[in-house]
């Protein structure tokens, strides 16, 4: 028997929390089929703070029951070295433009390692895949473009002989919006992690990222329940 899978590409943070919980009420309403949810780590310095939080989340209605996690890894530290930013856990400051955190190839990876691994290991064996991610509108980066997604789709298509697509469904939102849709889905925002120095299960409070997070709860006139180190 095969399925035509869903499969979420889940770090943890705000952004794909909130889309996952999407996808599995659209499963749930019978306009998807089986959802998986998929963690690439790749060597850099947050990844253990960010599957601390998609275990803490994945314990936590909406998603206790309902998801069984996947954990891949596509190890990228014999590329960026280890002075890289990333990789020692030193971002750049709050007040830096979105450009400084690029991450050459960051999805790439990310929809390559899952698209091997859902026609390869996913059980059922899919008929068809839909890969869904979650960048927010005012993306700046190349690989976040729709050309892009269309490109990569139809490549994954030819070179693992399944339909593969790729979704971008909160690419016309901002993050304000996201956080309101998580609430009206039911997601527990305060176990999200949004950051790129996080220490003991809070934001560290001086990154871009925890910048961009405040600043959206400010912007969708809800409390920010995170848990700053500054």
């Amino acid at each position: 028997m095969s399925a035509n899978y869903s499969a979420v590409l889940f770090s943890g943070g705000l952004d794909s929390a909130v889309l996952l919980a999407q996808v599995l009420a659209d499963s749930r309403a019978g306009r998807r089929g089986p959802v998986a949810a998929l963690y690439v780590g790749v060597g850099f310095a947050w990844e253990h703070e960010e599957r601390q939080t998609a275990a803490r989340l994945f314990a936590a209605p909406p998603f206790a029951g309902a998801i069984d996690p996947v954990e891949l890894s596509f190890d990228m530290r014999d590329v960026f070295p280890a002075s890289h930013w990333a990789v020692r856990g030193t971002p750049p400051a709050a007040d830096t433009p979105d450009e400084d955190v690029f991450l050459d190839g960051r999805n790439l990876i990310l929809l390559s390692k899952a698209a091997v691994y859902m026609a390869a290991a996913a059980r059922p064996r899919p008929s068809a895949v839909t890969l869904l991610l979650g960048p927010l509108a005012g993306n700046p980066f190349p690989d976040a473009t729709p050309d892009f997604f269309a490109a990569v789709a139809r490549a994954l298509s030819l070179g693992l002989a399944i339909p593969i697509d790729v979704e971008t469904p909160l690419a016309s939102m901002r993050k304000s919006e996201v956080i309101r849709r998580g609430i009206a889905l039911g997601v527990p925002l305060e176990l999200t992690m949004s950051c790129m120095a996080p220490e003991g299960g809070r934001h560290c409070g001086r990154c871009s990222k925890c910048r961009e997070r405040r600043d959206a709860f400010r912007d969708a006139g809800v409390a920010d329940p995170s848990a700053y180190l500054a």
